[in-house]
Order: C-alpha cells, then sequence, then structure tokens
C-alpha cells in the first residue's frame, strides 16, 4: 500500500504539473472541481456507496464528440483504490486498482447493459457509467499513467467476464449511477469487491483520451488531472462503516 500510493503521488504530481502549464482545457471547470470523496459501508445492504462531491454540478458537463474512436475523449471521475486487481476480478497484476466513472459520446463499451433504456445496448456510452481499470505508470501523455495493457495473445490475463472486449485491464461490472446536483455516486455490492470493506482510497478528476493509431502513445492514457480529493494522491481516505 505505502508503496503503490508513493507511486501514485509521483505520477499524478507530474501530471498535475504538465497541466498547469498546458492550454487551459474546455472541460477545467467547477464540474471537476472536487470537494470531498466518501466511500460508506451500508451494513445492512452489504453494499458500498462511493461518492464524489464537486463545486459545480456531477456529470453536468461531458465530453464533445470527436467523430470516431481514434482520439475519442473521455472525461472521468476516478476513485483510486489500495484494492488488489483479483479483488475485482482480474488475474494479478501490479499496478493501482481504480473505479472510474466514466462519459464518452464517440464509443460504448458496456455492451451489457442499457444505461440509457431504450433498448439498444451500443448507443450510451455519454451516460456515466462505471469501470474497473488498473492503472499503470506511462510517461507518454501528460496526466502521466495509462490504464495496462497485455497482447491479445496473452492468455495468461484474465478479466472479469462483464469486460469490453479491450486488450487492457477494464471491465464494465455495470454498477448504478446515480448524479444528484453537485454529487456523483456509484453503488456496489460487497461480493464484487471479495467482500473488502476496509481499503484505502482518493478522488480524482481527470480527462483521458483513446489511440488506436500511434503506437508511441497508449490505448487509454490520463492527459489531464483537474483535481485531486486528497491534494497529493496519497490514499488517505478510509471506508466509513
Amino acid at each position: 500500500m505505502k508503496t503503490k500510493s508513493i507511486v501514485i503521488m509521483g505520477l499524478f504530481a507530474i501530471g498535475i504539473s504538465f497541466s498547469s502549464c498546458a492550454q487551459k482545457s474546455p472541460y477545467n471547470n467547477n464540474d471537476f472541481s472536487i470537494k470531498a470523496v466518501q466511500v460508506t459501508h451500508e451494513h445492512d445492504l452489504a453494499v458500498t456507496v462511493w461518492e464524489i462531491a464537486v463545486e459545480g454540478n456531477a456529470g453536468r458537463t461531458v465530453p464533445t464528440p470527436a467523430g470516431q474512436l481514434d482520439g475519442a475523449p473521455v472525461l472521468g471521475y476516478v476513485f483510486p483504490t489500495s484494492l488488489k486487481s483479483v479483488d475485482v476480478g482480474f488475474s494479478e497484476t501490479e499496478g493501482i486498482v481504480a473505479l472510474a466513472l466514466t462519459s464518452h459520446p464517440d464509443f460504448d463499451d458496456t455492451p451489457l447493459w442499457d444505461e440509457n433504456s431504450d433498448a439498444i445496448y451500443d448507443n450510451d456510452g455519454v451516460i456515466w457509467h462505471p469501470h474497473w481499470v488498473v492503472l499503470v505508470e506511462d510517461s507518454r501523455v501528460a496526466g502521466g499513467l495509462s490504464v495496462k495493457q497485455f497482447k491479445k495473445a496473452d492468455h495468461t490475463v484474465v478479466l472479469p467476464p462483464t469486460n469490453p472486449g479491450m486488450p487492457m485491464f477494464m471491465d464494465s461490472p455495470g454498477y448504478p449511477v446515480l448524479q444528484k446536483e453537485n454529487i456523483i455516486k456509484v453503488v456496489v455490492p460487497n461480493y464484487r469487491i471479495s467482500n473488502k470493506t476496509d481499503f484505502q482510497y482518493d478522488g480524482v478528476a481527470a480527462f483521458m483520451k483513446v489511440n488506436t493509431s500511434l503506437e508511441d502513445k497508449p490505448m487509454l492514457g490520463v492527459y489531464d488531472v483537474y483535481s485531486v480529493a486528497s491534494g497529493d494522491l496519497s490514499l488517505p481516505f478510509t471506508v466509513k462503516q
């Protein structure tokens, strides 16, 4: 846990430094200015409720479509955690396990879920939805992190059956995401995280981008960090019981 914290603190410090020097992002507004983050274990329901509160209106700002998958923008409210990859259904691997609530209008990576309830399963990527991801150091992008990739031929990698079929440590678990005023939250059943309810976490608002054409860039990288709940990504928060 301590090693993970030190690594991610350094990486996000790099990302924040890059962001402060870059041209102002059109998405860098109060909707991504984090005020507080909280994960609460509801014993009676056997779930944890994950919440991020912002200065503005949580989830109001969504990406402007790029019109294609390559270069598609992704906005996210992200919970980096001390959970292990096996806790959320991946095979054992190094990296930071994070729960990301994302919006991306150019593609739909939740083929099992119909988030806008229109009986069409591949048209609702813009609706805020959750992903489990494993984040790793990546100096090729300004944010210093990307979602961990693997070769398609690597049959040692295990993903949950709800994964979207991409060669990354990513899952589309289908948990309900709720937005109300300045709070966005997601409800996670205990059994979906191996009944772990004593982990540490943080909160991040970030801009990511898909890459399908450049070999020297990750498939999904972090390009801008808008705010960090702790200020230094030290994962200082514990689950409220």
